[in-house]
């Protein structure tokens, strides 16, 4: 798998279609109060630039980076397409976004993710690219349904990561 990484202007249906489905998979497992995903008109704010990720002409995912200020960046609306899961794309898109940070001269990329088991993968893949928990951040408050993750950009260097598992093609 070859994925084609750009910055989108959020304007295909496509594009539309994940987002719809990320927003209902939230509001599915999360209550309303928890539930920080981004629709169209957040992600199309100043200080917000949306990846999408290509293979071909198949979407294959998603991902976001919000300017927090202060060297900070939050890392949002990452997703992958259902007929994509378990081909590594999610590793590939937070790859593209933690070089995109590290070039960008963030010293930090936070996220918030759910703390329900549906969330897990998520959080096993953060965590596996060196995101450790930590507080709420910007505007956010203590919440039994989310789990809070940091990740250090020492001087604009990206962590060593794992390699993709024997067998993936997957790259960026």
């Amino acid at each position: 798998m070859t994925l084609r990484f750009e910055l989108d202007d959020l304007t295909r249906s496509e594009i539309h279609g994940l987002l719809e489905e990320h927003l209902a998979d939230m509001h599915a497992t999360s209550p309303a109060e928890s539930v920080h995903a981004l629709g169209l008109r957040e992600l199309r704010a100043a200080g917000v630039e949306f990846w999408s990720a290509w293979e071909g002409p198949e979407l294959r995912g998603c991902g976001a980076l919000k300017d927090l200020g202060g060297g900070d960046a939050e890392l949002k609306s990452m997703r992958t397409a259902r007929a994509a899961r378990g081909r590594g794309v999610g590793t590939v898109m937070l790859r593209h976004l933690l070089t995109v940070a590290a070039e960008r001269g963030y010293r930090r990329v936070l996220l918030e993710t759910g703390s329900q088991d549906f969330f897990a993968p998520a959080r096993r893949l953060y965590a596996r690219h060196g995101f450790v928990p930590c507080e709420p951040f910007a505007d956010y408050v203590q919440d039994p349904n989310s789990v809070f993750m940091k990740l250090c950009l020492d001087g604009g260097a990206l962590p060593t990561v794992k390699p993709f598992p024997r067998g993936s093609r997957a790259h960026r």
